[in-house]
């Protein structure tokens, strides 16, 4: 799986922080999402799916 994260469509919700910790975190100035794994292990792929189905802006794309 590759995980794309679009920053410019971003709205700092926090739910894919939520939802895959250790894929997703935020920045502490305004909130964006930071990807910290593109290509997250397989254990964290329900999670990191998860994380792009409850993502407001639509701004996870992934590559299965």
């Amino acid at each position: 799986m590759k995980v794309n994260l679009d920053q410019d469509r971003c709205v700092a919700s926090g739910q894919c922080v939520v939802a895959a910790p250790d894929v997703f975190d935020q920045r502490d100035d305004d909130g964006i999402a930071v990807l910290l794994d593109a290509a997250p292990p397989a254990n964290d792929a329900d999670d990191v799916r998860h994380a792009a189905a409850v993502c407001p802006a639509l701004a996870i794309r992934l590559e299965e």
